[in-house]
């Protein structure tokens, strides 16, 4: 069992129809047809919508995500119209509210990798392949990979993983040609902010993309939809600390990770029951982590 600990009650906003609750966002449409997503701090974790929230997170993921849209929009287009405030909604939705346009999204998660580690390190040791990529002997944990890959996955409800899947498995739920164009601007987006962070003294191991297709006059449109390139869908890793062999210091929930898998606890992981709100502690340095990321990849400092 897993899933939300406590599932939140959409908030009701004239004009607007509650659509769905993520594990991180809740979905809405308005009068016009169009999307209004609204990051929480809900944060999860093995599966779990843990009950303690992370402030500011919200915020940071959509700010994040409209810095890097504006630097990948010559790749792909981007599915943001709006971040003004729909009427009625709560004050506390400003920052954290993208209205959207509605796409008929691709049931297939984008994967790219440019490092070896967590699902795609358990995968080689076991076969020396990442969704059946074969892959050089001699890697170990944070290794970097002669070329990035683009492994996908099939997306999981709310408390189920996302499960790795072949291109070929791809290419079968999607068709041919759309798998190949997935994963031409998956590589092409992912290489982009590769660079960017790098400059920044920042690896990205590895990130996830959602695209759909929007229809225009001159065809089906593929547009880079959901979040990008944030410390939810990304692993980064500060460079100046990066050492093959080992697990990797990263911008992310790690801290959480580290204390529910903990002694202090007192969870149990394999156990059907809920973990347990998270100490002051935690959050804090989660919190801080976000910013972090945040500030060193756009150099604007959080506000």
């Amino acid at each position: 069992m897993s899933g939300f600990v406590e599932k939140p009650e959409p908030v009701q906003v004239p004009g607007l129809t509650h659509l769905h609750t993520g594990k991180v966002r809740d979905l809405y449409r308005n009068e016009a047809g169009d999307l209004v997503m609204v990051a929480s701090d809900r944060l999860s974790a093995y599966d779990w919508v843990l009950p303690t929230e992370i402030p500011d997170k919200g915020r940071v993921l959509t700010r994040l995500s409209l810095w890097w849209f504006d630097r990948l929009s010559d790749l792909v287009p981007h599915h943001v119209l709006s971040t003004e405030l729909p009427a009625g909604a709560p004050a506390d939705w400003a920052g954290r509210t993208l209205v959207c346009k509605s796409l008929n999204m691709v049931p297939v998660e984008c994967v790219a990798r440019g490092y070896l580690t967590g699902s795609g390190l358990v995968e080689y040791d076991a076969s020396r392949t990442v969704c059946g990529l074969a892959l050089p002997e001699g890697l170990s944990d944070g290794s970097e990979l002669p070329a990035p890959i683009f492994t996908p996955a099939t997306k999981a409800a709310v408390g189920d993983h996302d499960e790795n899947v072949s291109y070929e498995e791809a290419a079968r739920q999607v068709g041919a040609e759309t798998a190949a164009l997935l994963r031409q601007t998956t590589l092409a987006v992912y290489s982009r902010a590769r660079d960017i962070a790098r400059e920044r003294g920042i690896i990205l191991a590895d990130t996830k993309f959602e695209f759909g297709f929007e229809s225009t006059p001159d065809g089906d449109r593929l547009v880079l939809a959901d979040e990008v390139l944030t410390p939810d869908s990304s692993r980064f890793w500060p460079a100046d600390q990066w050492q093959p062999g080992r697990a990797q210091p990263s911008y992310d929930k790690q801290f959480v990770r580290d204390w529910l898998t903990s002694p202090a606890s007192g969870w149990d992981r394999k156990s059907e029951q809920p973990p347990p709100a998270l100490p002051q502690e935690v959050v804090d340095a989660t919190r801080a982590k976000y910013i972090e990321a945040y500030e060193l990849l756009t150099g604007n400092a959080w506000s």
